[in-house]
């Protein structure tokens, strides 16, 4: 089921596929190891040491992949200092890193669909009732919307950009 597609943008080739967003975020995050990343740091991981040992890659691949994803601004460094130790940094979520959160959260749903007999380790729950949550689409106003009912239209932009 394919999403409904705005008559302007029917014909395919009235767009650039590189302007898409989607094209865009993987620049940043498209590599497992960001994703995994970023999956620690919504658990609170930020420590260095316990990204390498949580995500399962060497020091030099998580060095590499923290430094993107603080360029990029989903990261921020913080300094920290334990008696008798140097000065160290922490990575923590800023904003922007905290809104990639349902994207995560829609691929774990999907993995504990499509790729995990009888779903996955963990579930996602409401804190106060311990209900099972997922990831959906919503409208501005806060009501859920069927795939069935989704259409891409093109971005109308102001006078003022």
């Amino acid at each position: 089921m394919p999403i409904k597609l705005d008559p302007v943008l029917a014909d395919l080739r009235s767009w650039q596929p590189r302007a898409c967003s989607i094209s865009k975020a993987l620049e940043i995050v498209g590599q497992r190891s960001s994703l995994l990343i970023m999956r620690e740091a919504f658990f609170g991981t930020r420590r260095f040491d316990l990204f390498v040992e949580r995500v399962g890659v060497t020091e030099a691949v998580a060095a590499a992949r923290l430094r993107q994803l603080t360029e990029a601004g989903l990261l921020r460094r913080e300094p920290y200092k334990e008696p008798g130790s140097r000065t160290r940094h922490e990575y923590v979520l800023t904003d922007m890193g905290a809104d990639l959160m349902p994207a995560v959260l829609a691929l774990k749903d999907w993995g504990d669909t499509h790729l995990q007999e009888g779903g996955g380790p963990l579930a996602l729950v409401e804190d106060g009732t311990g209900a099972p949550v997922r990831v959906g689409y919503l409208t501005e106003d806060g009501r859920e919307v069927s795939p069935d009912d989704l259409r891409m239209a093109v971005r109308r932009r102001s006078a003022r950009g």
